[in-house]
């Protein structure tokens, strides 16, 4: 009995690596504007102060994920 090849992997594993670096950071942005918004939904008054904070914590989980996608090009 022969052997079946269902499927081939070709090109390096890297391209899986960005995937799973995007993927963490977007769960993570996804979790930062769901309880920003679950707050200003029962404090409205301190929105703008919510806000602010909101971006500043999107900004460090986006370097954390253009940290991981430079270091797997440097290191492929």
């Amino acid at each position: 009995m022969g052997t079946t090849i269902l499927a081939e992997i070709t090109g390096n594993l890297s391209s899986l690596s960005y995937g799973v670096a995007a993927l963490g950071p977007a769960l993570g942005i996804g979790m930062i504007g769901a309880k920003t918004v679950e707050s200003m939904a029962r404090q409205p008054e301190i929105r703008g102060s919510l806000q602010t904070t909101m971006i500043i914590a999107i900004a460090f989980v986006e370097i954390i994920a253009l940290l991981a996608i430079v270091t797997g090009l440097l290191f492929s």
